[in-house]
């Protein structure tokens, strides 16, 4: 919900609450998401809808829309602790991907970290900052460098299909 909610609805609401509110656009029918699986067991996460659905990233500096073009948007990831570093997020964002095509996307965007762009020796985050992926995860599933507006978060498009 932290993208699809202004920061102060999402701090008012935050827990059972934006929980709920996730819930209902899962149940509704409307893009959210894909689900990885290993043994029929949930894996992994990745959001992705409509860029519109995400009124966040319109407010951004960093991640204002690159231009005119309807986008789908890749906004987060969750990969289970044991199955992290095992290519899992690479094989979300094809099914992502594939995901968005059949919504009818021609262009699929996302936000990524790049720590290898940053200034100190250690091209590593933690975990718990990698939730919007890493570039690295996103060049391996086909996209391109678009925009970037701070040294450690360029804008990725993979293009569909020419609009």
């Amino acid at each position: 919900m932290w993208w699809r909610l202004k920061r102060s609805e999402y701090k008012r609401q935050k827990g059972d609450a934006n929980r709920k509110a996730f819930q209902e656009i899962a149940t509704s029918g409307a893009a959210s998401g894909v689900l990885a699986y290993a043994a029929r067991k949930p894996i992994g996460w990745c959001a992705v809808a409509p860029r519109q659905d995400y009124p966040v990233l319109a407010r951004s500096r960093v991640l204002r829309p690159v231009d005119e073009q309807p986008v789908w948007a890749v906004t987060c990831f969750f990969v289970s602790r044991e199955w992290r570093r095992c290519g899992v997020t690479p094989e979300l964002l094809k099914a992502a991907v594939e995901y968005a095509r059949k919504g009818g996307a021609s262009i699929v965007e996302g936000y990524p970290h790049d720590p290898s762009q940053n200034a100190s020796e250690n091209t590593t985050i933690p975990d718990a900052f990698a939730w919007t992926g890493l570039a690295s995860a996103f060049r391996q599933a086909g996209f391109q460098e678009v925009a970037r507006r701070s040294v450690g978060r360029p804008v990725m498009r993979l293009v569909l299909r020419e609009c």
